[in-house]
């Protein structure tokens, strides 16, 4: 019983959730509260002296109806919809606390190239996806700000081609089938029309191939990002540097149909730490959303997510860790032409032209034995050369003259589960909502992926799209919606 009260994400709680602080019926954890009375009270006892005010203006404020964990493309996404839906202007607080400043560790801009295709297998990222093309394409109504220069997405529709080998083609034609039934305008090629379309591809080992007619490409991320986030700071959103380092909760035990106990908590009080400083900041909300990328697992894991006998929702943990990938940019004047699309080859590699210059972007994603580590941020220059570039020759004889101009690397928000996102409620932490776990296509989906974040807060279901595919409790049940289309 329990387990189809799951899927239908009828959770115990669910009725708890909403904008507010209220306390009634959970046992609030004091314990972490201590050490800040102290602080209060030792300035008072006979003997200490008196310090000068000081400026706390750096500091977030100590209430905030949400409280997004990560500043990246995600979490601006969602700040905007909250404040986009709210049913007046400066109803909802919304404060966005970001650890990296330089956002060289963002899933959402460091390793990604820009891409935006419909050619998923999963129905609901189709869907993302052609809802996101149309905020892209409309980018201005949505985040001009007055008295500010026009976002320019630089966005280049030279479509997306998808290439399978003889054992893939039948899933390519079905996941072609049903991405024209979600309205993406996809065609299959044949091998012949691939070169006579395409005269610089080698078409050995290619059986079939999918070819995005119309709304593919790709798009500056970084404008994207500094679009949104000034955007949000012009709708009264507040963005501050720091580091989330405890949640204060409160919890009540209940008994579920089948017998079951679980733990219901509720977070009632978010630390921030303050960059190069001892000092935190305790901030008071009634809404936390997880949107921390690479690092959302170990978020939720502050949170007692996971903290509980393997096998329970209690004991399931947010499965999404970083995984380093690398991004070359190589030089090639003998390069394919300005027609060429984001192309996806057979064994994973990947590239698109960058620019009018015969520059091009690609990568490839590692094995799983091949998982570099994700510890820091250095470049394996071996990988291109060993893995990448014979592939690319292979595919584009014209490459065989290419010259390496850099290389950087960054981190997908990885979900080990299924290659999929994450979205909505956690079911036992009433009130903390994940936007994560995209593996690598959450930039393209961040418009869609916020506002359904933004729906399940404000208006307790999805609206827009049905995401309940996405949602926590299929890690529990082991239903994976594996996402099979991702670079």
């Amino acid at each position: 019983m329990f387990r189809r009260v799951l899927r239908l994400g009828l959770t115990p709680g669910r009725p708890n959730r909403g904008l507010r602080t209220r306390r009634g019926g959970f046992i609030l954890d004091w314990d972490a509260k201590v050490s800040d009375f102290k602080k209060k009270i030792e300035c008072m006892l006979p003997g200490k002296q008196w310090g000068m005010p000081y400026d706390t203006s750096y500091l977030p404020p100590k209430q905030s109806d949400v409280v997004i964990i990560g500043g990246g493309i995600l979490g601006l996404s969602v700040a905007f919809w909250l404040k986009k839906m709210e049913s007046s202007r400066g109803a909802i607080r919304v404060l966005v606390v970001e650890q990296d400043h330089t956002y060289s560790r963002a899933s959402s801009t460091g390793p990604s190239v820009g891409g935006i295709w419909q050619q998923f297998s999963v129905p609901e990222n189709v869907q993302l996806s052609l809802f996101s093309i149309n905020f892209l394409r409309n980018i201005n109504e949505y985040l001009a700000v007055v008295d500010a220069p026009l976002v320019d997405l630089q966005f280049n529709p030279s479509g997306c081609l998808l290439l399978a080998s003889e054992k893939n083609a039948a899933t390519l034609e079905s996941n072609v089938k049903m991405q024209r039934q979600e309205g993406a305008k996809v065609c299959l090629i044949s091998p012949e029309q691939l070169q006579n379309k395409f005269p610089w591809i080698n078409i050995e080992g290619v059986a079939l191939a999918s070819y995005g007619m119309e709304d593919e490409g790709w798009f500056d991320a970084w404008s994207l990002f500094q679009g949104l986030r000034r955007k949000v700071q012009s709708m009264g959103v507040l963005l501050y540097q720091g580091e989330v380092t405890r949640f204060i909760t409160s919890s009540r035990q209940m008994e579920t149909t089948s017998g079951e106990q679980v733990v219901l908590r509720r977070i009632h009080e978010v630390q921030v730490k303050m960059n190069n400083s001892l000092e935190y900041q305790p901030v008071e909300c009634a809404v936390v959303i997880n949107a921390a990328g690479a690092w959302s697992g170990q978020v939720a894991e502050l949170a007692g997510i996971g903290k509980g006998l393997p096998g329970t929702l209690q004991g399931t943990k947010l499965p999404v860790e970083p995984r380093k990938r690398y991004v070359h940019l190589w030089h090639c004047p003998q390069g394919p032409g300005l027609e060429t699309p984001l192309v996806a080859d057979i064994n994973g590699v990947y590239f698109r032209r960058e620019g009018l210059g015969s520059n091009y972007l690609g990568g490839c994603s590692p094995t799983e034995e091949e998982e570099p580590d994700p510890t820091n941020l250095e470049v394996d220059h071996d990988f291109f050369q060993n893995k990448v570039w014979p592939h690319l020759v292979q595919r584009v004889p014209s490459f065989k003259t290419l010259k390496v101009q850099s290389n950087w690397a960054g981190y997908y928000d990885y979900n080990t589960f299924d290659q999929n996102g994450v979205v909505g409620p956690h079911p036992l932490v009433v009130n903390m909502y994940f936007a994560t776990g995209f593996s690598g296509h959450g930039l393209q989906h961040a418009p869609g992926i916020g506002r359904a974040v933004a729906e399940m807060v404000l208006e307790g279901q999805f609206k827009t799209i049905d995401m309940s595919p996405f949602l926590f409790n299929r890690f529990y049940l082991g239903e994976k919606l594996q996402e099979y289309n991702i670079l």
